[in-house]
């Protein structure tokens, strides 16, 4: 597959993605709508956001600069081959 190189079809796929995980928290939300779901859910999404963070941001500007993920899976064989630095 290659990569996406129009600026339109980079916000289209932006905006799916938004409108599916709107979607499907609304919709846990509604399966079980307490407090506790919802800041469940919450603490989840900002989680996961903080990891995608750290898999690429962090890890190719302050741990190993010659390295360029180009996925989550990338990241894991990226994490899994290398030994840790002493």
């Amino acid at each position: 597959m290659r990569d996406l190189e129009t600026r339109r079809a980079i916000y289209t796929k932006a905006a799916l993605f938004l409108v599916a995980g709107a979607g499907a928290a609304t919709l846990v939300v509604l399966e079980s709508p307490t407090v506790k779901t919802g800041l469940l859910l919450a603490i989840a999404v900002w989680s996961f956001c903080r990891f995608y963070y750290f898999a690429f941001y962090v890890i190719e500007h302050y741990v190993d600069d010659s390295y360029r993920f180009s996925g989550l899976w990338s990241f894991a064989r990226y994490f899994l081959k290398r030994p840790p630095k002493r």
